[in-house]
């Protein structure tokens, strides 16, 4: 992004003239031997046969200033995990794989969900959160960066820009998010549920109950739900992670729960961004953007909840009505901001879409009513360490034999 405004209650690090890659990184290697950088990558087997990841291994070859790699693997077979060994044996920095399907690793997932303390469906939340469990027990980071390992247009300045707020000895931040410009390979503007979900739906928020704190920090992102963040090992083992399709909205929520805005910042990463797209789901919410807009309204809702905001089945209908309005309205600036950029947006199928999301915000409002105190959260890792001392060495041992 081209302008240097600072809006909202957390900083805004841009990509401005003057930035140089090789600069940074080389910032970045003397920071390391005082602060230990681990990247999180949590991927599917079939992530491994698809176009993004060849490409993102070529390109951490080269991010020397990473000391570990740590690769959340699911889906995957004996044999498919053996390729995958293979495949990540390229990265010249330390890495560990785990395989979430292997016996050793569901030996120990068996145990924490007896216990209520791990767990129990599978997905990006479930994977996420084993792989901080595994650096945690490891304790040889200071800072860890998590991104996503479908990403097309996947440069190393994505790391490189998460990484640096965190350990840079001139900054102060534990917590930073990655933001920047979705727009396809057809030349069509990305980011639906960004653009015309949640965007609106905080707006919205914030006319029927005021500015509070909680909507002005997710107001303050300019792309909450992107799957790009790092934060310091501290704040690690006390965040919450969503077992739900949430993720980005919840980890968000506890960065506000956890710390001061001060201590938070969100960094341009990349002039584009493009990885794959889903598709709309049903009404039922089983999967698609379904779900993710089902889930993401109901994880807000809930955080407005702990805060102390009533709502009721009148209070989900008006929501509704003002989200219609204010979506539209966006629709419109962002049909602009498309032409004189050159690109398109599909006006038609988009105002479709938005009245497709709106089921969303009355079906999660009544499973809110029905169920207020739903805990979606996995507890964290400070809580699981404390109820099994020895499970930081079960870990390591596990991952260890899995990788040997």
């Amino acid at each position: 992004m081209s302008d240097y405004k600072q809006t909202g209650s957390i900083t805004t690090l841009h990509r401005l003239p003057g930035y140089e890659l090789e600069k940074i990184e080389k910032e970045l290697r003397r920071y390391s031997k005082r602060n230990p950088m681990t990247l999180l990558l949590p991927s599917l087997y079939s992530e491994l046969e698809g176009p993004a990841l060849e490409n993102i291994i070529e390109e951490l070859k080269k991010a020397d200033y990473i000391n570990q790699i740590v690769i959340g693997l699911d889906q995957a077979d004996e044999e498919q995990f053996e390729k995958a060994k293979k495949f990540f044996d390229r990265l010249p920095q330390k890495k560990m794989i785990l395989w979430n399907d292997g016996p050793r690793l569901r030996a120990i997932a068996d145990s924490l969900e007896k216990a209520g303390l791990g767990p129990s469906e599978p997905g990006k939340g479930r994977n996420v959160w084993y792989c901080i469990g595994y650096i945690l027990a490891a304790n040889n980071s200071k800072a860890v960066a998590l991104h996503d390992c479908d990403i097309l247009t996947y440069s190393r300045d994505i790391p490189a820009r998460l990484f640096y707020p965190i350990v840079s000895p001139a900054l102060d931040y534990e917590f930073c998010k990655g933001y920047y410009t979705r727009v396809n390979s057809e030349g069509r503007l990305s980011g639906r549920v960004t653009r015309l979900f949640v965007q609106p739906l905080i707006t919205s928020l914030k006319k029927l109950l005021g500015n509070t704190d909680y909507l002005e920090f997710l107001d303050a992102f300019r792309y909450p739900l992107s799957g790009e963040f790092s934060l310091s090992t501290d704040l690690l083992s006390a965040i919450r992670i969503p077992s739900d399709w949430g993720l980005e909205i919840g980890i968000l929520s506890e960065a506000y729960r956890n710390m001061t805005p001060r201590r938070v910042c969100q960094v341009d990463i990349a002039d584009n961004y493009d990885h794959k797209h889903q598709d709309m789901g049903t009404s039922d919410h089983d999967g698609g953007l379904s779900r993710m807009t089902y889930e993401i309204a109901k994880a807000v809702f809930r955080k407005l909840g702990t805060e102390g905001t009533t709502m009721d089945s009148s209070f989900f209908r008006a929501l509704k009505a003002v989200y219609l309005r204010e979506a539209l309205d966006m629709l419109e600036k962002y049909d602009a901001d498309a032409h004189i950029n050159g690109l398109s947006i599909d006006i038609n199928s988009e105002t479709s879409t938005i009245e497709f999301f709106s089921g969303s915000i009355l079906d999660a409002g009544e499973k809110y009513l029905h169920n207020p105190m739903e805990i979606p959260f996995i507890p964290n890792w400070n809580r699981v360490f404390s109820a099994f001392p020895d499970l930081p060495e079960q870990l390591l041992e596990a991952v260890e034999l899995d990788n040997a």
